[in-house]
């Protein structure tokens, strides 16, 4: 068996280049967005919009004239990308679709079981849709309250998401976070519809799950952290008997990394990209805004251990208990993190608002190329904020934050 050995400088412009964050904004267009969400497999979605959703600041990390826009077109007219579950609920290539049939067959299953009035409106929902087109949960009138994961809701609201979650529909497209909702045959390719599960055995399946969770993140070790969720079953034994059976395939490596006792595993496709982080040319590094979910950060105890930051999303924690702020993100400069700060879109005045700035352990605010590079940074998180301007709080002001355009 071949091991890599990595130093942690190494390690690190490895997961950099596999994220396209070395430099960042390198991709362009819809293109570029395309061939992310190919190379890390998903990306993940979420509602909360304070200064951009989860995926749209992933996206924006890496493409250097992202807008909403272009990545509905790749999702809702082009049907290259696809909305379905993976780590969580996400946003994956449209070609991926046979492979998440457990997933939509378990949702269909888990509904008939319990008889959930869903199974019993679907008829209703369904001869709507094909009568009217894409439709949202206002458009059908089952008002019944019914259980639903987050709590009671309508049963038309219900019915059409447990159509999408066992693949009977799909999102037509979307007003703000509001779905509309179409047949799965008018939008998916005949052959991808109809294509039998690739991995029949629950064997194969776990090693194709592992296999491209790795690629989501770059490296992965086997052990218990965030990285793993939504893959039911794997277990630290179930993992570690599938990593031994894809490095005997050839289909990972294991990787060991300074400093580290246990093996991280890579996917063997990635070598040359591993091979060409390390033998690039250094550039004049570059500054980016982070999700807060970014793929880069679902392991936070590699980024932790590997980059010395400490992150934690505290959207969900109380007020009182915030460390920071309601939503902050990371700010990435070359290979390092070196802040971390609150921004707030004012729709109002079209003004992105810098509230809160906090400089990590290391960082030399006076140094005029890390200075430069995260002024051209925030000016390409205004532009993709749609604002006309920045405003500095007093807060960040007293953090050294005073450059409010590029």
């Amino acid at each position: 068996m071949r091991t890599i050995h990595l130093s942690k400088d190494e390690a690190r412009r490895f997961l950099l280049a596999h994220q396209y964050l070395l430099p960042p904004r390198s991709l362009e267009g819809k293109a570029g967005i395309v061939e992310f969400v190919r190379k890390v497999g998903s990306i993940q979605f979420d509602p909360v919009d304070v200064t951009g959703r989860n995926h749209e600041l992933v996206l924006q990390a890496r493409v250097r004239d992202f807008s909403t826009g272009l990545l509905y077109e790749a999702l809702y007219e082009d049907r290259c990308l696809v909305d379905g579950f993976d780590k969580n609920l996400c946003i994956y290539p449209m070609e991926d679709w046979p492979f998440f049939r457990r997933i939509r067959e378990g949702y269909r299953r888990y509904y008939e079981d319990k008889a959930h009035p869903v199974i019993h409106a679907r008829e209703i929902v369904r001869g709507e849709i094909e009568k009217r087109g894409a439709l949202c949960s206002d458009d059908i009138g089952l008002e019944e309250q019914v259980r639903w994961p987050w709590g009671m809701t309508r049963l038309s609201r219900a019915s059409l998401e447990a159509m999408y979650f066992w693949g009977e529909l799909v999102v037509h497209h979307k007003v703000g976070i509001r779905k509309y909702y179409d047949l799965a045959e008018r939008h998916v390719p005949p052959h991808l519809l109809a294509a039998p599960e690739p991995n029949p055995s629950e064997e194969e399946y776990l090693d194709w799950r592992i296999h491209r969770r790795v690629g989501s993140i770059g490296l992965l070790a086997n052990r218990g952290v965030d990285a793993w969720l939504g893959i039911d079953g794997a277990t630290s034994q179930r993992r570690a008997e599938a990593f031994s059976r894809l490095v005997a395939a050839g289909r990972v490596l294991e990787v060991r990394v300074e400093g580290f006792k246990m093996p991280f595993y890579m996917r063997s496709d990635d070598e040359p990209m591993l091979n060409s982080a390390l033998t690039r040319e250094t550039r004049e590094p570059q500054a980016a805004a982070l999700a807060p979910l970014d793929n880069l950060l679902w392991d936070r105890r590699l980024v932790k251990d590997l980059f010395g930051f400490d992150y934690t999303w505290e959207v969900y924690t109380p007020a009182d208990k915030r460390k920071y702020g309601y939503y902050v993100l990371p700010v990435l400069y070359g290979d390092r993190f070196v802040a971390r700060f609150e921004p707030v879109r004012d729709r109002k005045s079209k003004t992105m608002v810098i509230k809160n700035w906090w400089w990590e352990e290391g960082a030399d605010p006076s140094d005029e190329g890390l200075r430069a590079a995260l002024a051209n940074c925030l000016d390409q998180f205004r532009s993709f904020l749609g604002c006309d301007s920045v405003r500095v709080e007093p807060a960040a002001a007293r953090a050294g934050v005073d450059w409010p355009e590029a």
